[in-house]
């Protein structure tokens, strides 16, 4: 069973069973028909939705939805997620991120940041050029900047360090 918060409060429990779909344990019939990768047409209960997928996060499990117009922010929880918050293990992922290194050789196009200032997760920091490629890296967590350790126009090393948090 999936387990799905839209816009942080509303939970849906959505489960498979015997190729039935079932939302909060009620069996529910959905006509879909597939517009684009993004697009989906649904039609429940005689009223039609034009569902588009804007942004996606494997990672994170998240998603930002346009239902009609209205765009509604999704978590999906799936069973090896609700295992781990039974076991007490659902935050271990959640370390302290101390410090941005180098994921390869290249060539500081920009700093994004400076010397004590806030970022959130996914925050612009700087644009790293790696094989004639521009590669901009984002802040992995909420956090303050201590430490700028590089500048624009400085060449860099694989695993150097360029950014340290508090």
């Amino acid at each position: 069973m999936n387990k799905i918060a839209v816009n942080e409060n509303t939970l849906f429990n959505i489960e498979e069973r015997e190729a039935k779909t079932f939302v909060n344990d009620k069996e529910v019939e959905l006509d879909l028909s597939k517009i684009s990768p993004s697009q989906t047409h649904i039609l429940y209960h005689n009223k039609s939705y034009n569902v588009e997928i804007i942004d996606a996060s494997q990672q994170d499990k998240t998603c930002k939805i346009k239902i009609n117009g209205t765009i509604f922010e999704t978590k999906v929880e799936d069973q090896f997620d609700q295992l781990l918050k039974q076991l007490g293990m659902d935050n271990l992922a959640s370390s302290k991120v101390t410090e941005i290194k180098a994921p390869m050789p290249g060539l500081v196009l920009k700093v994004l940041v400076e010397a004590y200032a806030e970022v959130k997760k996914g925050d612009n920091l700087l644009v790293l050029e790696a094989m004639k490629m521009e590669n901009i890296l984002k802040s992995p967590a909420d956090g303050i900047v201590s430490k700028v350790a590089i500048k624009q126009g400085d060449k860099v090393e694989k695993n150097q360090i360029l950014i340290q948090f508090k």
